[in-house]
């Protein structure tokens, strides 16, 4: 046999077409495979330097809105300085320059101003041209008068400054504060710091100068860019990477570097434009994947040298049926469970052909199993998060193409924690599934498929739809929650909470929309609204309430609380008897801010129980130093929802009246109808060990419950403190007056003791005195005033009325 007849014999052979089949094969899916990761991974590299461009540009807005907050805190303390304002009425032009080149270094403003109300500038510090600034200065006080602040900005010199301006009055407003702030390299370095991007300022001004036309060209005014580098980028022309095309991503070569560029505009118009570039180097973002494709191709190498041992080994045995088993292997890899196997033959091949018959029964099953759990919730059938995120994204793709909006709507029940807590989680379990039938059923004739995200969680997508659409589906929902369920012989009322958030409007992604659609929620549970569309603020004072927790926070461990009083007065004596304490707080920028401010958040956040200890432990050092002045007063002490449902709240009373050696005459615990709805049983649980202990409770704010009939009979209280809006008008209403009298009548006849609040002239007082209530607080017998204050004040109080001590 010669030797090409051995080698086209050789060739023939299925042995060595195996071979040569799965080298050529496997090379084939290498290439492209290595073809296609590469591509993907430079593609990767540079969406990922996108999106750490677009995260920059909302960094520098931040930085920019923090600054410009900045700016009008310190310009609102300034306007609010009695000082300052005094030498602004008497045109002190030496006070009014020394106080704004002093607080404006305070700051760090580079530039304060006193505008009038002409617009015209009254004072500058530090001296420069007015002329410069007054057409700026002109139109931030046209927008303060349209808006009571604004913020601007504008260059000056060629030079990028953020300008703010508020109002200060008297309580008219009688002149503008305006701040300045310069945007250079220290804003480029926080930037860089928050973000590692570089950035750079640019500025071209156009204006007329001297009779000559400003510079036509762009100038660099700053970037974090060292010297060396400075002079290549400086080349760089804004205006034209912000041309407009497909994308707002520009790539520019510098030194041999490929950079990504991103423009901000920050002043555009006729004269003047100043833009930021923030600038990302695409080559080292490819270059952190390098050592992967050297990876792939060590990978590639090694499989071709592993095919090739493997198929010349394996390959002569491979004939006949196992080339069929090769084929139902390929079909069970590609998803295809329905092919035939030939499972007849009793050798090996057969047995290995069975195995293959049960490998393909199993792997069907489990993977239909896997599916289940992978995109359907296991207790209520309805499809899980992932498979709805599925669902909202083909609707974003579908809404795009069609050029309308997308909505998704997330809703979480009301009480359902209550619900498990009282009748356990196999109760709560049945309810979700009642609520999740009730909602496919109704839904499912609308072709809406609600999903479960989770807990008590659920969730809707509306494709190709409008604002109106998803707000009345919002309010079908609520409405079908209406309806009691009844599980086992027990009625449960349910509410919810709905949240709206719209594509694109609201988010450009799906994980974007579900965020925003959460906190539109959580805001609409909150302020039980029902159902709440997204906007933005909701988001920032969420983020705010973080900042504010830890204030609170600070402000207990820095003592930064005050205790304040209001005093009641007996009406049939006039006597001072007693005094309700209130809390105030010294911010060290914001000054004293009131309860109304910050006590629902403590309450929400759970910070009210510290709040109220401490309220607790300063009243009974107050009515300890009254008493050894020879002043009784009974101190009156608000107590919160979570108070409530404290069960220690009881021994931590007593510690603290053990620690100032008083008796639980000395107080009365006020509480609100609406703290005691929220779990009735505890509560009530609370104030019985309250009573028996021997403390006076109140019910606050009596008349605005919607419950009051039902659990006063039950509580063990001794007064009832009627609401001031049913007394502010009640010598001019005379529904409010009904209103008091009866309410008095029923305090009497369940012997209980009746306080007005709200009291603001003699007439109503001298009117509730003739209905016959008991004691009256409110501002025309005194304000809220410092604890200090007290022993004072009741003194003068008891000298004008002819009253012995």
């Amino acid at each position: 046999m010669t030797y090409s007849s051995r080698f086209t014999s050789l060739f023939y052979r299925l042995e060595t077409r195996i071979v040569l089949a799965f080298i050529v094969l496997l090379l084939l899916l290498q290439i492209t495979a290595f073809f296609y990761i590469t591509r993907a991974i430079d593609a990767n590299a540079r969406a990922a330097v996108h999106v750490e461009l677009q995260t920059g540009e909302r960094i520098f807005k931040n930085l920019l809105v923090q600054n410009a907050q900045k700016l009008s805190t310190g310009a609102r303390i300034l306007a609010a300085d009695f000082a300052f304002r005094d030498a602004v009425s008497l045109g002190d032009q030496l006070t009014i320059s020394s106080v704004l080149e002093n607080h404006g270094k305070r700051i760090d403003s580079a530039m304060s101003l006193l505008v009038g109300l002409d617009h015209q500038i009254v004072a500058q510090s530090p001296a420069s041209s007015k002329e410069q600034i007054r057409k700026t200065v002109d139109q931030l006080a046209a927008q303060g008068e349209e808006k009571g602040t604004a913020s601007e900005i504008a260059t000056l010199d060629g030079k990028p400054f953020q300008f703010v301006i508020v109002p200060m009055k008297a309580p008219n407003t009688i002149a503008w504060i305006v701040m300045a702030f310069p945007l250079d390299e220290n804003i480029l370095v926080q930037m860089k710091k928050l973000s590692s991007l570089d950035s750079s300022i640019f500025t071209k001004d156009s204006a007329q100068k001297g009779g000559q036309i400003g510079a036509q060209t762009w100038q660099l005014n700053a970037s974090t860019f060292d010297v060396k580098s400075k002079a290549d980028f400086e080349k760089i022309n804004p205006q034209e990477l912000a041309s407009s095309d497909a994308s707002n991503f520009k790539e520019v070569f510098v030194n041999n570097d490929e950079f990504s560029t991103l423009v901000l505009p920050l002043v555009n118009n006729e004269q003047v434009r100043t833009s930021v570039i923030l600038y990302r180097s695409v080559s080292a973002a490819v270059a952190a994947y390098q050592s992967l494709k050297f990876k792939l191709l060590a990978l590639m190498l090694i499989g071709i040298i592993l095919t090739i041992v493997a198929s010349v080994l394996f390959a002569r045995r491979l004939v006949g049926p196992l080339m069929k088993l090769t084929v139902v292997a390929k079909q069970l890899g590609k998803g295809d469970y329905e092919v035939a196997i030939d499972t007849e033959r009793k050798d090996e091949i057969g047995e290995l052909a069975l195995a293959f018959s049960h490998m393909r029964k199993d792997i069907a099953h489990r993977e239909e199993a896997i599916s289940r759990l992978a995109y359907w919730d296991s207790l209520t059938q309805l499809p899980n998060r992932v498979q709805f995120l599925e669902f909202l994204q083909k609707a974003i793709v579908q809404s795009s193409e069609q050029k309308q909006e997308c909505h998704v709507l997330m809703m979480d029940l009301d009480r359902f924690k209550v619900v498990n807590d009282v009748m356990g989680h196999q109760f709560g379990d049945v309810l979700l599934n009642e609520v999740a039938k009730r909602l496919s059923t109704e839904l499912g004739v609308l072709a809406y498929q609600p999903a479960r995200l989770g807990g008590d969680e659920f969730a809707l997508v509306l494709p190709c739809s409008s604002s109106q659409q998803a707000q009345a589906l919002a309010h079908l929902i609520l409405k079908l929650l209406e309806r009691p369920i009844s599980i086992d012989d027990q009625t449960v009322d349910l509410g919810a909470g709905i949240g709206i958030s719209a594509y694109p409007t609201d988010g450009s992604d799906a994980s974007t929309l579900l965020v925003h659609a959460e906190v539109a929620m959580y805001a609409a549970k909150a302020s039980r609204s029902g159902a709440m569309v997204y906007r933005p603020e909701i988001d920032q004072s969420s983020q705010s309430s973080l900042s504010l927790l830890s204030d609170l926070r600070m402000a207990l461990e820095t003592n930064a609380f005050r205790l304040f009083a209001q005093p009641k007065v007996e009406l049939q004596t006039n006597r001072v008897i007693a005094v309700e304490a209130l809390v105030r707080w010294v911010h060290p920028e914001r000054g004293m801010v009131f309860p109304d401010h910050f006590i629902p958040f403590a309450e929400q956040t759970g910070f009210i129980r510290l709040l109220t200890l401490w309220v607790l432990e300063q009243s009974a050092a107050a009515c300890k130093s009254w008493l050894a002045l020879g002043l009784k007063l009974k101190v009156s002490v608000n107590l919160s929802t979570r108070d409530l449902l404290d069960q220690e709240l009881p021994a931590k009373i007593q510690a603290i009246l053990s620690r100032h050696n008083l008796t639980p005459e000395n107080f009365c615990l006020e509480i609100t109808e609406s703290a005691i709805m929220d779990d009735p049983i505890r509560a009530q649980q609370t104030l019985e060990h309250l009573s028996n202990i021997g403390f006076d409770l109140s019910i606050d704010d009596f008349g605005t419950g919607y419950s009051s009939l039902a659990y006063l009979k039950r509580l063990p209280v001794n007064e009832l403190k009627i609401d001031k809006s049913f007394v502010l008008n009640m010598e001019k209403d005379a529904d409010d007056t009904k209103i008091v009298r009866s309410t008095i009548d029923l305090g009497h006849n369940m012997g209980l003791r009746v306080v007005a609040e709200g009291v603001e002239n003699l007439a109503i007082m001298q009117l509730l005195t003739e209905l016959g209530c008991d004691q009256a607080q409110g501002y025309f017998m005194s304000r809220p005033i410092h604890v200090d204050q007290i022993f004072s004040w009741v003194q003068t109080w008891n000298k004008e009325k002819n009253i012995a001590m």
